[in-house]
């Protein structure tokens, strides 16, 4: 029993749910059987009796004895297999093992190419993309640009600076990870060209040559405006990298760890200065 269900009426309640055809043997109520395999529990046998009629309401066969059980299970199996054909009806040994190997083997030789196209097609993506952020950086390195820095003390922007795209990059890209404010862009444009010496009111970098640098970078999709909400009061633009801008500048970085080219140096009096901002940044945003 498995609760109040035998496993036999279950897997025949199974059968029927799924259109398998049923053979049902009933013993005939006269048929001599040992009193040690007669069920003497009344609620059981009601069970039973009640099992016993599910099956009955079909075409059954009775049987009095193990001979006549065994003749009738035979005829009545060999007239279903002609009547309603169906798998399983087959011996495992009847079944044709040369053409199912065969299938398993292009299968098999069929799923490898497939593994084989689908690595090629990876490789070949990677290889494309390494290519385009390697385009990409000799593209900054070859645009060359001319910057003006105020300096303190100064009546005018002084002497133009040469530098490139790449340069300009390298300063602002630590700033964009996060987002960098056009103020933010000039003030690491100028710390980077010029030391701590820049002017600290206004834009020590002219904002029209910042806003064209901005352009670039969007034109080479390095940098995008920013997506984090401020408050309603914050009309700053606020900008970041792309996901690929990301990767250019992570590989930027990597080549001149690798080379044992990046110095950091930052003065307390710097970090100082770095604070003050982040909290006059972080009072407009509120």
């Amino acid at each position: 029993m498995d609760s109040d269900v035998s496993y036999t009426e279950k897997e025949y309640d199974y059968a029927v749910s799924k259109d398998v055809p049923v053979l049902g043997f009933v013993i005939e109520s006269e048929t001599a059987w040992s009193e040690n395999w007669k069920e003497n529990n009344s609620t059981i046998i009601k069970r039973l009796e009640a099992f016993k009629a599910k099956v009955t309401s079909k075409m059954v066969s009775h049987w009095k004895n193990e001979d006549d059980l065994y003749g009738k299970c035979g005829i009545a199996l060999m007239k279903t297999f002609s009547a309603q054909p169906r798998d399983g009806w087959v011996r495992s040994s009847e079944v044709d093992t040369g053409q199912m190997i065969s299938e398993i083997t292009r299968l098999s030789r069929e799923n490898g190419e497939l593994r084989r196209q689908i690595s090629e097609v990876q490789h070949a993506e990677e290889s494309q993309r390494e290519n385009r952020v390697n385009q990409i950086i000799d593209a900054l390195r070859l645009n060359e640009r001319i910057m003006y820095v105020w300096l303190e003390g100064q009546k005018d922007w002084g002497k133009g600076i040469e530098t490139n795209l790449l340069q300009i990059f390298e300063a602002i890209g630590p700033d964009m990870i996060d987002e960098a404010s056009y103020r933010t862009i000039a003030d690491s444009l100028a710390l980077d060209l010029r030391g701590t010496s820049y002017r600290k009111d206004g834009y020590p970098v002219p904002r029209n040559f910042v806003k064209a640098y901005m352009a670039d970078m969007v034109s080479l999709d390095l940098a995008t405006t920013s997506s984090k909400r401020h408050g309603v009061h914050d009309t700053t633009a606020y900008w970041m990298l792309t996901d690929f801008g990301k990767e250019v500048f992570s590989r930027i970085r990597n080549n001149e760890l690798l080379k044992g080219l990046t110095v950091f140096e930052e003065s307390p009096e710097d970090e100082a200065e770095d604070e003050a901002e982040d909290e006059a940044e972080d009072d407009s945003k509120s």
